[in-house]
């Protein structure tokens, strides 16, 4: 008893002393648990029981034991104390079981998920139940801090939101700002760790999480560029900062973007490793100045490797100007133009240089693995698919292969983003080999959940359209030039076998020449066979892809033509229904001069004709209706514009770039590139102006912890034409909050003020009403204006989640809703919808 009571005494000590003076390091060990309902998913509709009471009037501060009322129920706090790891894991009040972090869903897997299922579409995610944390800390002094918690999805730091750490990577470095006395943290999530650091710099690097390109020895590497992060603990913004890089005395100076007040961002610096000569592990130091002045100091290390073995190169995105990286193995011998090139999309968790290094390499081709923009990123679609999309694009340039000679392939994750790659864009590839691949992401998902499969209301089926480009099920038919090889172990208890056969069972009802193949015994990864295996390979050598010149029949759909509208020489322009599934099947005889087919939900198509001789007249006829004569001459155009209206098909002009089509075809989530731009509102009153700031803070943690991105953020007063004008903006407030407003949406239909939403001739009041819209940019065709919006306080507040992040969900063009959605779901969606081809309100 005596023993007891001095440990007890001992540890009050401690925490006393920790607590009160606040070490370096402070470890969070007791707080507050309460099971909350919460749904946050891949659709733009969420829900949050505990931020609706949050941001509500009654909301009660947390103490044990004390009841906590939601729109479904009671449940009660709850005290919890961390183990010794630093975890809390707190037991389910109800069925069911938690996930260790320990063990938490590894590559590829969806936690709980069956195995056993014959439907695999019928197999549901089942995660931790949802849960809030409550923790304090009380600070003697206003002061700065790091907050570092892994295991959660956010955290509010005494009423702002922040961005967490999921996956438990650990390198979320968030700066805040203490309050002296008490500070309030509510942190979302299952199993967590938490702790704060008290920094005692104004800025300093953040080398956990860096963007590496490898020293390939025999290539040019004095202009290497790497990602390193910058935090700023300071409570204003930096601005004029350098960073200095020596490798054995070659040293390299780089001007640093502003980094916001209390935020850390990834930068790009330069490194000059010229003179490494040999391979192994090379030590780079790294340098952070500001008027000459050092802020802090790091030395890192690079890989200097030979040519023949897989390596990393980093480049320059153009969504958001900031530095990426991928992976080449190259092929034996080394590169040469004119080879194969086999494209392969990682897993879960993967990283990319490790997808490639699982790969022997190969005598007629080079192997090239993107990266997804994290290892778990964005499922392969949305910025994932970008991703992908600009690795193709410079392996073209660079590797310079046979480009009917392009195969992709990949594993778990990554054999669904091979299905979805493939359907998307068909005409980009040999042939595709999906491995242990999932098809859809409304039958499997991970820490996002699924697609919802079904509706609720015709206002949620609206919503859902916008996700239709993820169930490549329903245009499978795009497969049908490309040879397919299916490659799956038929004991895989992460991803089901039943997938593949449920994909075996699509393509049998069409496909002329698809090969599959059970790995007998074979679990999720059964060892580098599990994507590098020699008959998948082989059956790559049996195909090529046909030139556009040898294809003369067209079965090609698309949901959105702004993420895939072209199969070799048809391009569908325009839907008739936006986001709908559009079907072209038509086929060609250049011998005969005709063209002629069926469409399902097209309103305007484009042809090319240039195959067809000159000096003849060309018949097309569509969807057996009058048929359209076209003479061809030398003085003509080598394209057929066609429109449909009123059960009939014409030739038309050139589309105008102000209407919709591949350019720029609307949606919330299309805005999101281009290098884009955060504008916050600094006219609104100090509430609504505090919340513009902290809501792009968000969505650059959120950016940068999913795609490993950063993009600038700006007041509305800085903005201008000249420094800005040839970007994407992404526009936080109101027409009375922010400025830039009347500049960018002056011929917008939806106007947003204080108390009122107007949608053309539709009048919404309320000043709980967010909402997120997007708009054409005027002043240039490509380009466009996200806004994040509100008119009040609380509807702004509502506006703050940020799924349009999530992989693969679906944002219209324009969709409001009031705060009672956090608590209801889709019955507090009050409008939301799709611009008509020529941008307006339908």
């Amino acid at each position: 008893m005596k023993h007891t009571i001095i440990r007890m005494i001992i540890a009050a000590i401690v925490f006393f002393t920790t607590h009160t003076f606040a070490q370096e390091t402070y470890a969070f060990r007791e707080g507050l648990y309460l099971e909350v309902p919460y749904t946050y998913g891949r659709e733009a509709i969420y829900t949050d029981h505990f931020l609706w009471s949050y941001y509500g009037k009654d909301f009660k501060k947390p103490a044990e034991n004390t009841a906590f009322l939601s729109g479904t129920g009671q449940s009660s706090w709850v005290k919890v104390s961390a183990d010794t790891s630093g975890f809390f894991r707190p037991q389910r009040t109800t069925s069911g079981d938690l996930r260790s972090p320990n063990n938490p869903p590894g590559p590829g897997r969806v936690a709980a998920q069956s195995a056993q299922s014959t439907n695999p579409a019928s197999q549901q995610f089942r995660g931790p139940r949802s849960s809030y944390y409550y923790l304090s800390y009380t600070a003697e002094k206003e002061q700065p801090a790091i907050l570092n918690i892994k295991g959660n999805s956010a955290v509010l730091v005494n009423g702002e939101l922040h961005a967490g750490d999921p996956y438990r990577m650990g390198y979320m470095h968030l700066p805040i700002q203490l309050k002296k006395g008490r500070n309030e943290f509510f942190v979302r999530g299952a199993f967590i760790a938490a702790s704060l650091q008290f920094p005692s710099k104004v800025a300093t690097f953040a080398t956990d999480d860096l963007t590496l390109p490898d020293i390939v020895q025999g290539r040019d590497n004095n202009n290497l560029k790497l990602g390193i992060v910058i935090v700023n603990n300071n409570s204003k913004a930096l601005q004029g900062l350098h960073v200095e890089s020596n490798i054995q005395g070659k040293s390299q100076m780089v001007s640093l973007p502003i980094i916001p007040a209390k935020s850390t961002r990834k930068v790009a610096i330069v490194v000059d490793a010229s003179s490494v000569q040999t391979v192994g592990e090379v030590a780079a130091k790294l340098h952070l100045l500001r008027n000459k002045k050092m802020l802090d100091h790091a030395t890192i290390a690079l890989r200097s490797v030979t040519a023949d073995v897989p390596y990393r190169v980093t480049f320059t995105s153009k969504i958001d100007n900031s530095l990426q990286y991928y992976a080449v193995n190259p092929a034996q011998g080394g590169e040469k133009p004119g080879q194969a090139l086999f494209f392969s999309v990682h897993g879960a968790g993967v990283e990319a240089l490790g997808q490639a290094q699982a790969y022997a390499s190969k005598d007629w081709g080079t192997l090239v693995a993107p990266t997804n923009r994290r290892p778990r990123g964005f499922n392969w679609e949305d910025w994932g698919r970008l991703d992908a999309l600009e690795v193709l694009q410079l392996a073209k340039q660079t590797l310079q292969p046979d480009t009917q000679k392009i195969y992709l392939t990949g594993h778990s994750m990554g054999g669904h983003g091979t299905w979805f790659l493939g359907a998307t864009y068909p005409h980009q590839w040999a042939a595709i080999a999906p491995c242990a691949g999932y098809p859809t992401l409304k039958g499997y998902g991970s820490a996002d959940g699924l697609i919802p499969e079904k509706a609720a209301t015709p206002m949620e089926q609206t919503l859902l359209r916008a996700s239709n480009q993820s169930d490549v099920i329903a245009y499978a038919s795009n497969y049908k030039n490309l040879g397919v090889y299916i490659l799956h172990g038929d004991a895989d208890r992460t991803v089901s076998v039943d997938y593949a056969r449920q994909m075996r069972g699509v393509l049998s009802e069409f496909h002329p020449d698809f090969s599959y193949y059970e790995y007998p015994g074979g679990s999720h990864w059964y060892s580098n066979e599990s994507v590098d295996w020699k008959p998948l390979f082989d059956y790559f050598k049996w195909h090529q892809r046909k030139p556009d010149s040898a294809i003369h029949h067209i079965d090609f759909k698309t949901a959105n033509p702004g993420i895939s509208a072209s199969y070799a020489w048809a391009t569908i322009y325009q839907q008739q229904i936006p986001l709908e599934y559009a079907h072209l099947q038509i086929s060609r005889n250049i011998a005969d001069r005709t063209l002629a087919g069926n469409t399902k939900n097209i309103a305007s198509l484009t042809l090319d004709i240039s195959d067809f001789p000159v000096g003849d007249t060309i018949a097309v006829q569509l969807d057996s209706l009058e048929t359209i004569a076209y003479y061809f001459s030398d003085s003509t155009k080598n394209s057929l514009y066609l429109h449909k209206a009123n059960n009939r098909w014409q030739l038309v002009d050139v589309p105008s770039k102000a209407d919709k089509g591949p350019h720029r075809n609307g949606t919330f989530k299309e805005a999101f590139n281009h290098q884009m731009l955060y504008i916050y509102g600094t006219k609104g009153n100090p509430e609504e102006n505090a919340w513009a700031i902290e809501k792009c803070r968000y969505d650059a943690e959120s950016w940068y912890y999913r795609g490993n991105g950063a993009f600038d953020i700006i007041a509305d007063v800085d903005y201008n034409e000249q420094d800005h004008g040839n970007r994407n903006v992404i526009l936080v407030g109101n027409a009375q909050t922010n400025s830039v407003w009347k500049k960018l949406l002056a011929d917008c239909p939806i106007s947003v003020g204080r108390g009122r939403v107007t949608l053309g001739n539709q009048q919404f009041d309320g000043t709980d009403i967010g909402g997120y819209f997007q708009w054409k940019r005027m002043d240039n065709d490509q380009l466009s204006v996200a806004v994040i919006t509100g008119t009040g306080i609380a509807g702004m507040r509502a506006a703050t989640a940020n799924q349009y992040f999530a992989g693969a969900s679906g944002f219209p063009d324009y969709m409001f809703f009031n705060s009672n959605m956090l608590k209801d779901g889709a019955t507090g969606v009050i409008s939301a919808g799709y611009y008509t081809n020529q941008w307006k309100l339908d």
